[in-house]
């Protein structure tokens, strides 16, 4: 799948990097899927010029003619999703049905979602003035607009190549924004079949640009230009208070969604198959690499050493092996050092009393970077591998004797992203879930609903987008006068 090695897109033109390709690992195989471009700092800069020239010009487009765009966009998505998929499992060692779905299947479905016009401005009821300083008595109209924020970086996440820029790329361009896109280093092949489909749907020059590279140079350069008016990162933690630094310095607005290390409540009167289900799925979900997973369970004493049994019976009966056959689970996570990151987290565990009920050894497969899908029972809440984000497909259980415990226990991290709550009695799970200091919390369940607000309290992320939220994130807020 190698084929020719990728340029950049900047201004609407094809470029040749200036610091050469490197080889882009398929997790699967650890054979060379691709060629991906290495940009310099100065490409970058040029990329974030091109979109602050197109900007003028994109924002005062209609915004009927702007969600033409964006639905092109999603039906060629739609039209190319078998090889735009095959190309996000080459990358990411995504399963079929991942990569399809959650991943091609999901960007789709967000150009889609965002290629209808929204109302943008709204009446603020009239106020009306006591005659003073200011004036004679009168009345004052006011109307609330939202403009976009205007050139925005956009920093994306391995896990997703096709849905994470989606969800950042189609709401800025939904608000009349320009976007410089710069990909994770792991798998950004996509990312340029994404800003082809854009191009052929009719995006003008220089309105989206994609820039990639290992080096930090080239993140920096996206991040500090003069002409960048806003970063939307998903990311670690770390990454992310570097990138708010850099943006403190000149003002530059944020939107970022770090880390997770969600708690899932599993309280004395829950429905241990549901919970089972439900938890289980951070062990397949992307081989444990997604920050929403439900990676720490909290389970009641009377329902611990069940919930135990049956997860690690659970994830004993997983699957794992090459993402491309049919009956496989869990693939590869990304790269073989995130593997020995994980397995290092396993080893470290067992060091602080941890007992490993399933997985904790390298799974079959010769080649490929793959992690056994693994529980650890009998932990602490002060234990690392309970505070810290593993992301891969390791679950941690702690035992608790009460509600108000496992409430407590929840709330005691230093993220906040989602958290989850399982009890038969639905009225005490919302009364739970709002004690519980983070961004999202799921009843019974670990779907989302995609119109509900999306982001995380503490070191877990800053703003919120998904649905409306997004147009919100991607604008600023003018007020208008005028005297009635």
């Amino acid at each position: 799948m190698t084929g020719a090695p990728q340029h950049l897109f900047i201004g609407g033109r094809w470029v040749v990097p200036g610091g050469g390709h490197y080889d882009v690992t398929d997790p699967a195989t650890e054979e060379t899927a691709g060629r991906a471009p290495e940009a310099t700092p100065e490409q970058v800069r040029e990329a974030c010029a091109a979109a602050r020239a197109a900007l003028g010009p994109w924002s005062r487009t209609a915004p009927a003619e702007r969600a033409a765009v964006l639905a092109r966009a999603a039906r060629l998505i739609r039209e190319r999703l078998v090889p735009y998929a095959e190309l996000a499992q080459a990358e990411t060692g995504a399963t079929t049905a991942t990569a399809r779905g959650m991943q091609v299947g999901v960007a789709a479905a967000r150009f889609r979602r965002y290629a209808r016009v929204e109302p943008a401005e709204w009446a603020i009821p009239p106020q009306i003035n006591d005659a003073g300083p200011m004036g004679a008595a009168g009345v004052t109209g006011a109307l609330a607009v939202r403009q976009p924020v205007g050139v925005v970086t956009c920093v994306t996440s391995y896990n997703n190549p096709w849905a994470n820029p989606a969800g950042k790329v189609a709401p800025a361009l939904a608000m009349g924004n320009t976007v410089v896109v710069k990909p994770a280093p792991q798998d950004p092949l996509s990312v340029y079949r994404l800003a082809e489909a854009l191009q052929a749907a009719g995006v003008p020059p220089g309105v989206v640009n994609v820039v990639s590279g290992r080096s930090p140079a080239v993140g920096e350069a996206a991040v500090s230009s003069p002409d960048v008016d806003m970063v939307s990162f998903t990311g670690s933690t770390a990454v992310g208070q570097h990138i708010a630094e850099v943006c403190g310095r000149r003002m530059t607005r944020q939107l970022m969604e770090l880390g997770g290390k969600g708690a899932a409540l599993v309280l004395d009167d829950a429905d241990l198959a549901s919970a089972v289900a439900g938890i289980g799925t951070t062990f397949s979900f992307y081989s444990g690499q997604i920050c929403t997973a439900p990676t720490r369970v909290l389970a009641h004493r009377s329902v611990y050493e069940p919930l135990v049994e049956r997860l690690a019976g659970y994830a004993a009966g997983l699957a794992v092996g090459d993402p491309r056959e049919p009956g496989t689970v869990v693939g590869p996570v990304i790269s073989a050092a995130h593997r020995d990151r994980v397995e290092a987290y396993v080893d470290l565990g067992r060091k602080e009393g941890a007992v490993v009920v399933a997985g904790g050894e390298r799974p079959p497969p010769e080649r490929g970077f793959y992690v056994a899908p693994t529980v650890l029972a009998d932990c602490t809440n002060d234990m690392r591998v309970a505070r810290e984000e593993i992301f891969g497909p390791v679950v941690v259980v702690v035992p608790v004797d009460d509600e108000d415990e496992a409430v407590a226990l929840a709330n005691d991290s230093e993220y906040g992203l989602i958290d989850y709550v399982w009890s038969a009695d639905v009225a005490r799970a919302f009364r739970v879930a709002r004690r519980l200091r983070t961004g999202g919390v799921g009843i019974n369940t670990v779907g989302r609903n995609m119109e509900a607000p999306f982001g995380g309290f503490r070191r877990s992320g800053v703003g919120r987008d998904v649905g409306s939220y997004a147009l919100h994130a991607y604008s600023e807020v003018q007020s208008i006068v005028w005297p009635g």
